[in-house]
């Protein structure tokens, strides 16, 4: 049995001894430690401090001059070097139409993935309770995202 799939049994063995319904996963970890799973090792702090500066590039926002919308700097892009998968940042101003294709492509591929789920699971909800009312989501998002485009910007007070 893989890692993650001894993980997932261990997280409905917690469920099924506690008999909690919302589960936290620290508590989850600390039941297991006390199992004998073992814990991890330390991260290498290398690998810790970019992980930190990945963060911080996903968070670095300007605003346009024309508009006053803001836009992302950082923009990630994945590659293969000798069979390991390398990621990398390309700054929004400098990068390529062909960078910048790939790693729009790549968020929105992450969207899909996310709509994908999200409605198997709605599917899935809706079947196993047939007496409840059931949930619909849209899935096409353009209306959602044109009203926050033409949202007040935080700070400003709705007219």
């Amino acid at each position: 049995m893989s890692r993650r799939k001894e993980m997932q049994r261990l997280i409905r063995a917690y469920k099924e001894e506690t008999k909690v319904t919302e589960i936290d996963m620290k508590r989850v970890a600390k039941w297991a430690a006390g199992r004998g799973w073992p814990l991890p090792s330390p991260p290498d702090p290398l690998d810790l401090l970019a992980k930190q500066f990945t963060e911080a590039a996903r968070e670095v926002v300007e605003y346009d001059k024309k508009t006053g919308k803001p836009y992302r700097i950082y923009h990630a892009l994945k590659t293969s070097h000798g069979g390991t998968q390398l990621h990398f940042f390309v700054d929004i101003e400098e990068a390529t139409r062909t960078q910048m294709h790939v790693s729009l492509g790549l968020r929105r591929e992450q969207m899909v993935s996310d709509g994908l789920m999200l409605s198997y699971d709605q599917d899935h909800w809706n079947d196993v309770h047939p007496d409840e009312e059931p949930i619909q989501l849209p899935m096409d998002l353009s209306f959602d995202i044109e009203l926050r485009k033409h949202a007040p910007d935080e700070g400003e007070s709705a007219a």
